[in-house]
């Protein structure tokens, strides 16, 4: 379950809650944008720059991602968490939270193929992988400090609970 601390009283989770995440996607998607609008203005120099931002955004993003989803894995033992729940943030991140790390997304996804197709068949086209920033962080948000519904317990599920009904076995060394 959601740490107290971190919910609101109408029960969803405080927007103000894991700032840093948000405002690391937003610098993210700032420096992304300016690095490749001035690649595409100037190339040369900047070119270098933008394809090492983009590349760093890419590999920084895809580690994230694995660790939202571990941590989602781990919150899935006691809550109901979906794909779209925890990568987009459907009805498990407040809205102002939502309209940030994903339009930051959008705008990362927007702004690199905008950039990619003013040179063609150029290292420009490496920024197609930047906005995988915008979803590892948007994952961990939601991973973190979202808000999904408890999962419901079915004992037939539960293999354990056979084991735990008959008790100890032949190979239980507490016999």
């Amino acid at each position: 379950m959601n740490d107290p601390d971190h919910t609101n009283p109408s029960g969803g989770t405080d927007p103000a809650v894991g700032g840093g995440i948000v405002a690391l996607t937003l610098l993210g998607t700032v420096v992304f944008v300016l690095a490749g609008v001035l690649a595409a203005i100037f190339m040369g120099g900047f070119m270098v720059a933008y394809v090492s931002i983009s590349l760093l955004e890419f590999a920084f993003g895809m580690l994230v991602f694995a660790l939202a989803f571990l941590r989602a894995v781990d919150r899935s033992r006691s809550e109901t968490i979906g794909v779209g729940g925890l990568f987009f943030g459907a009805g498990s991140a407040p809205r102002t939270v939502r309209v940030r790390l994903i339009g930051s997304l959008v705008v990362q996804t927007v702004a690199s193929i905008a950039i990619a197709s003013t040179h063609l068949y150029t290292a420009l086209a490496f920024g197609v992988l930047a906005p995988m920033w915008s979803l590892g962080l948007t994952g961990l948000w939601v991973a973190a400090y979202g808000s999904f519904p408890p999962r419901e317990f079915d004992p037939r599920l539960d293999r354990g609970s056979e084991r735990r009904a008959k008790g100890p076995g032949p190979t239980d060394p507490t016999e």
